[in-house]
Parts: structure tokens; sequence; C-alpha cells
């Protein structure tokens, strides 16, 4: 066929059949790095050969995060392999990442996305795609890493930024995260990445007010976006409500805003769970027939094994709901956890089953024996990957265990973990009432004012 020599919006070369497959391209690249819906078009170009339109098809149908993900991409993987030797270096590494996410080796897809930017650092759908990896991973500097190796040369581009800023706040350097969303959002209000690691900075430092305000305003941008970002930003302007002590109107975002934009879609499903799950931790009845009809949309995911992350979420909603699925879930993690590939099994094993029969425990009622099973998981926590606020549900279900167990000891770690929490955000009326509790169990004084 005649290949005819183009260039993405980003300025890549691209190797196409023909010129038609461009504007799918564009369409995914653009699409992707900004958050937005329309990366799925380029499944209008899906029948076309060409090398990297394959792979990006394939990558599309990897991101359900499911069981029969890697089946569904399969042929498409195959396509882009076949044509790869016409197909330019970029290209090239760029399918190898795509396969080695197929096959389960995120490691191995992270260092070839680490070489890319490397090399073609305006390849920004590959810096995105290694970010998104190493936060499965729980790899913060890695995330960072890929953001600063394509900085100097897409500086133009505001979505680079908002990677960076991501980065810096899951390495925990805050100043470096806000200054670059901030920079990100002043190049382009509409940058909701920029938007969310910004929402984590203020999260992270207590500043609930002003967070919930800077998010609401925001707020009107959150258009065209994928149900991933839309929900998860929502579910961040939840969180600051929560801490505030306004839990109705938390409610009230997850049966607006939270629930029901894509329900099949694991990242809608575990935004569900997690604010669900947090809202009756801050004390608020959210009554058995939201986790029922929530568990329903989760009792397909018995045999997903996926990511650890995702699984831990899944079942507590089961568990929570009093399905039987969780008990095949979990057994199904027992016997996954073994054989997981080898740079993901060692996580599988000593943190993802211990925390999974912490939670199932939880969800039952028996504190005991979820505290003890979550002590063994929590210290290496961050490997299960997703966010450090939303691992910070797991922290929660932990504290809510020891506070419950009768134990003094158990009273005493709570309050441990608590009053720095409280020393942190001491806007949060959740963390205050918390540390009451731990208090009065221990037979002390409180230190608040903004429980009463």
């Amino acid at each position: 066929m005649q290949q005819h020599p183009h260039h993405d919006s980003l300025g890549n070369p691209v190797t196409l059949d023909g010129p038609g497959s461009l504007a799918a391209v564009n369409a995914f690249v653009e699409g992707f790095i900004a958050s937005e819906a329309r990366a799925v078009d380029v499944l209008a170009a899906q029948e076309d050969p060409s090398p990297i339109v394959q792979a990006y098809c394939a990558a599309l149908h990897l991101f359900a995060e499911s069981a029969d993900a890697p089946a569904q991409a399969l042929p498409f993987l195959q396509r882009a392999q076949a044509g790869a030797a016409r197909a330019t270096a970029r290209e090239r590494r760029f399918i190898a990442a795509v396969a080695a996410w197929a096959d389960g080796d995120l490691a191995r897809a992270v260092e070839l996305h680490q070489e890319q930017v490397a090399e073609f650092p305006r390849d920004l759908a590959s810096v995105k795609l290694g970010q998104y990896h190493a936060f499965n991973r729980g790899d913060g500097p890695a995330m960072l890493r890929l953001a600063l190796g394509a900085l100097p040369a897409a500086a133009d581009v505001p979505y680079v930024h908002g990677m960076a800023a991501f980065g810096f706040e899951q390495c925990h350097r805050l100043r470096e995260a806000e200054a670059h969303a901030l920079h990100a959002i002043g190049m382009r209000r509409k940058e909701p990445w920029a938007h969310h690691a910004l929402a984590h900075v203020m999260l992270t430092e207590g500043r609930l007010d002003e967070g919930l305000a800077f998010m609401q305003e925001v707020s009107d941008t959150w258009v065209g976006l994928n149900s991933f970002m839309l929900t998860h930003n929502w579910w961040h302007v939840a969180l600051f409500l929560i801490d505030l002590g306004r839990e109705a109107e938390a409610l009230a975002l997850y049966d607006g805003r939270v629930w029901g934009v894509e329900k099949a879609y694991s990242q809608d499903q575990v935004g569900a769970v997690s604010l669900l799950a947090r809202l009756e931790l801050a004390g608020l009845d959210v009554g058995p027939a939201r986790w029922q009809e929530l568990a329903g949309w989760l009792a397909t995911r018995q045999h997903d094994q996926v990511l650890p992350f995702l699984d831990l979420q899944y079942l507590y909603g089961l568990a929570r709901a009093g399905r039987p699925e969780a008990d095949a879930l979990l057994a199904n993690i027992e016997a996954f956890a073994p054989r997981a590939p080898a740079s993901q099994r060692e996580t599988w094993l000593r943190v993802c089953l211990p925390a999974a029969r912490g939670l199932v425990a939880h969800a039952r009622g028996d504190a005991n024996r979820a505290a003890r099973q979550l002590d063994e998981a929590l210290p290496r926590l961050v490997q299960i990957g997703g966010s450090h606020a939303q691992r910070d549900l797991f922290q929660q279900i932990h504290l809510d265990a020891l506070m419950k167990t009768g134990s003094r000891a158990d009273l005493a770690s709570a309050q441990a973990a608590l009053q720095p929490q409280v020393n942190a955000q001491p806007q949060s009326r959740r963390l205050a009432r918390l540390a009451d509790a731990a208090y009065a169990g221990l037979g002390l004084p409180g230190t608040s004012v903004a429980a009463t």
C-alpha cells in the first residue's frame, strides 16, 4: 500500500496507509491527554491496517480493565505488530509497550514509555499511558520522571503541566504540584487533570473550604470528558464535603454525579464503592438499596484480577451488600495471587491478600480480624496503586476497625494515627469527630471544637 507522510497534532510522524485516518489518530492523542471522551473516535478507523491506528485501538480496549480486555485487544495488537516493520521507531516502541500491557508486564511497559519520552518527548499519549501504568504500580517517582522528560519539548501543551502536577503530588512535593497545576490552568482553564491534581494538594493540606470552592468554580468546564474524569472530579468534590461535615450533599453527588454515567466501567464502579463506604464511615446511613444496586454491577467482576486496587474495592462493595459473590471473588484472588505476573506477584500475595481478607471481615462486622489483616497490608499499601486520596479509604476502614475492637491498645493506635491528621487538617469535622471518639474511649478529653 502507498504510505502517506503525516504528522499528528503534536508533530510526531505517523505511518498511515491513507490520509483519512489522521483525524482518528488525533482524536485519540488529543482526547487521551485531555481526558476527553473523543479518544474513542479512533475506533472509527479500526479497519485501517496502519500500525499506530491498530495500536491505539488495542489500547482503548485494554482500558476496559476487565478480564476479557486483553482478548478484545488482541486482534488489533496483532495487526499492529504485523505492520510494525514499516512503522517508525516511535510507533514500534508504542506497539511494544501496548503488547507488554496486554501481557500484564506493567514494569516492562513503564520502561518502554520511559525510553520513548527520552527519544520522542512529544509523544504525549505515550507519556500519559506510562503515567497510568506507573500509577497502577504505586510508583510516583516514575510518573514524575515521565512528565519531566516531556516538559522541555512540550511546554506549550497545557496537559504536560497537568501530568507534571500530579506526578509531583504523588511524590508529596506539593508546592511544585500546585505551581504546575496553576500553570496548566492558566494556559487552558479546561484542564481537568490539573484541577484534579490541585484538589489533591488542597485536600492533603486541609484547605477544604478553598478546595471545595475551587472545584465547584471550574466544574462548568467538565464537559465532553470521559466518564472516569467526570465522575472522579465530582468524587473529589464529595470528599471535601464529607470532611466539612456536609455528608448529605456528598450523598446527593453520589446519586447525581458520581454514579450513573458509565455503570459498566471499572473506574466508575470503584469510585462509587469508595464514596458510599466513606459516607458510612463518616456516620451517614446510605441505606441498603444503594449497596445492592451497585453490587449488581460488581458481581460480574469476580474473575477480573486485573489490578489489585480494583479487586479490593469490588470485593468490599460485594461484601458490604451481603452478596455471595464476595466469597467467590476472594477465592479467586487467593487462587490468582501465587500465579500473578512476576512483576506484580509480591503485591498480590503480601498486600492484596491480607487487605482482601481484612475488608471482607470489616464489611461483615468482624473488627478484630479486619484490624489484624489490614495491619499486615497497610505498610506496603502503596504497591497496589491508586492515589493517596484513593488508598485513604483502606486507612479509614482500618481506623474504624481499630476503634471497634474494644482493645485499649487498638484505640491508642487509632489515636496515634488520627491526631497528626487532625493537626494537618484542622477544618475537617470528620477527623475531629473520630479523634474525639478515640479520646473518649481512652478516658481522655478531646482536643477539638469542630465536632460540636
